[in-house]
């Protein structure tokens, strides 16, 4: 039987989500676990592949078991799962749909802070910066979901049979003391390293030394920036994932203090 499993991981100490030989990944630590306690070999399907660092708030993988068992899998899985790992639900479903092709949106959330700050360290991106221009950050972020083609702002755009991209949303907030940065999108699908080099331009942006306008160009013309400079990873969180036949809210308390008052102190550009 096919399930659906609800997770939630802090992704600094890993090299990404995908299995790869002789470095630290999600989903070899999730197999290796899985198949421990079920006792069989079992592979997992992610519904994304997160960049090195990059943190996941809510994350989907399907896996097909196909014995029984007669304890509380949820409680023996989290127990042998390192801390940064959490599962929050098991969910068997009906027929064989898939973790990554059946969903049909994502956001993500990427937080910076810009002054040094040791309880945020490896939750959010540290850029000493003073001066932000978030009013043109605004503009840039939402004319993004009036284009489709996002060819400019992936690394390795030809590996896609096309880089169409549904954005629905896009915004930008700040905190009451100007000092932290919460950037929010949401999209079908993205693309390699998408919403860390459209951050980058937007922090290009804040500090002046790109216009708004230029900003748009590279969109018209789906031409890649010169040089691009994607931001850190550890500002960016997987933070929901829907499908057309499951849609469960997001274990927000995950994130930390970041996301947990997102609803109550950031205030909307």
């Amino acid at each position: 039987m096919r399930y659906f499993v609800h997770i939630g991981y802090n992704g600094l100490n890993y090299n990404g989500w995908q299995k790869q030989p002789g470095i630290a990944n999600v989903q070899g630590v999730i197999e290796k676990a899985l198949s421990k306690v079920m006792r069989t070999t079992l592979f997992i399907n992610g519904c994304g592949r997160t960049d090195a660092h990059v943190h996941a708030s809510q994350f989907f993988f399907h896996v097909d078991i196909e014995r029984e068992w007669d304890f509380d899998l949820l409680f023996r899985l989290n127990k042998s799962l390192p801390a940064n790992i959490a599962v929050f639900d098991i969910v068997p479903m009906e027929g064989e749909p898939h973790a990554r092709f059946d969903a049909v949106y994502r956001s993500y959330d990427y937080f910076l802070h810009t002054y040094k700050d040791p309880f945020l360290n490896g939750l959010s991106a540290y850029y000493l910066l003073d001066g932000l221009d978030f009013d043109q950050m605004k503009k840039a972020a939402v004319i993004l979901p009036n284009y489709k083609d996002y060819r400019a702002f992936c690394t390795s755009p030809d590996k896609y049979e096309h880089t169409m991209c549904n954005v629905m949303s896009a915004s930008i907030s700040v905190d009451p003391n100007g000092d932290r940065l919460r950037f929010q999108i949401a999209s079908n699908r993205f693309l390699s390293k998408m919403i860390r080099i459209i951050m980058g331009q937007l922090l290009k942006i804040g500090r002046g030394t790109l216009s708004v306008d230029e900003f748009e160009d590279y969109l018209i013309n789906n031409q890649t920036p010169h040089l691009i400079t994607p931001a850190h990873p550890q500002g960016l969180y997987l933070s929901k994932v829907t499908y057309p036949y499951l849609n469960l809210p997001p274990r927000t308390e995950f994130s930390s203090i970041l996301q947990k008052q997102a609803d109550q102190s950031w205030i909307t550009l």
